[in-house]
């Protein structure tokens, strides 16, 4: 017998949230405001009201392409793509393929990129660093890792939680949440940091991905307690590291934070304005605060 969607008889997870219709192992608390079957954030698709599920899109279009003005859209009001992981791959890809150019090219290619704020580099034989106009080192910094367990431990989180995170808002959102936070920890960083001390890696981005997951899980009423666990154990290893660049973290999860609610947050008639102003505004701090610590250090 064919279950009623919305049913009791419908599958439901150990905490007795109903599964996605998709994906059994995702439970969750929304449903398709036509066919009322349970959907995860990378199935549900924005609509006029609520949410729907792939297959009611489809059928609710009469072709397999719904008209121009009502594409599919995330949770965020992003395109819906074949891939929602896309972005994610490649971020992945490009910190392993700076990774192995490190370790082919050795320490004279890190200590070119990573993230110094002002230092005599004898290698170079002259001062190198942000204060000296190299703001390039803000984003080069983001892609480069300091040991194989460094890169290890930032692409497993940045697979487990980017691709749910780029399902739900898109490619393009996604994107300008990754640089933005990334450069937010990058820039706290060069403020706070002494400057001859280099950093690198991507934990000030990833940390933003936290953030933002975060904010995503309360607006789609899911128990947050696992994500606000594993961000407070990695806010206690941060802490307690010497050798971990704490600030990247802390600017990277208020970068996150600030954009993140804009984006899942941001009223339909106004959700552009909004979405990328968040970004200007953390982009506008980052800046403030290069400048600022530019000023002190020449």
């Amino acid at each position: 017998m064919d279950q009623v969607p919305g049913s009791p008889q419908e599958p439901r997870g150990a905490t007795g949230l109903p599964v996605c219709y998709r994906h059994p192992d995702r439970e969750t608390g929304i449903t398709c405001t036509r066919c009322e079957r349970p959907i995860c954030p990378e199935c549900m698709i924005s609509a006029s009201v609520g949410f729907q599920c792939p297959e009611c899109v489809r059928d609710g279009s009469g072709t397999g392409h719904a008209p121009a003005a009502n594409q599919p859209r995330t949770v965020a009001g992003g395109t819906v793509t074949a891939d929602p992981r896309l972005v994610t791959k490649v971020l992945v890809g490009l910190n392993l393929a700076l990774f192995l150019v490190q370790l082919a090219v050795g320490d004279r290619f890190t200590d070119q990129y990573d993230l110094l704020g002002r230092a005599f580099v004898p290698e170079f034989g002259s001062v190198e660093g942000v204060a000296e106009g190299q703001w390039y080192r803000l984003v080069t910094a983001m892609f480069l890792h300091g040991s194989i367990m460094h890169i290890a431990f930032n692409m497993l989180s940045l697979w487990w939680i980017g691709g749910p995170l780029e399902a739900a808002l898109g490619r393009a959102r996604y994107i300008a949440l990754y640089m933005g936070s990334g450069l937010a920890g990058s820039a706290l960083t060069y403020l706070l940091e002494e400057p001859y001390r280099p950093s690198l890696g991507a934990s000030g981005a990833i940390f933003g991905l936290f953030g933002a997951t975060a904010i995503l899980m309360r607006r789609l009423k899911y128990d947050m307690r696992p994500v606000l666990a594993l961000l407070a154990i990695n806010l206690l290893i941060t802490a307690f590291w010497p050798s971990i660049a704490w600030q990247a973290h802390v600017g990277g999860l208020v970068g996150g934070v600030v954009i993140g609610f804009a984006m899942v947050h941001a009223p339909r008639e106004r959700r552009n304005v909004i979405q990328y102003g968040s970004c200007a505004l953390v982009l506008a701090a980052t800046v403030i605060m290069v400048l600022v610590r530019t000023g002190q250090l020449t």
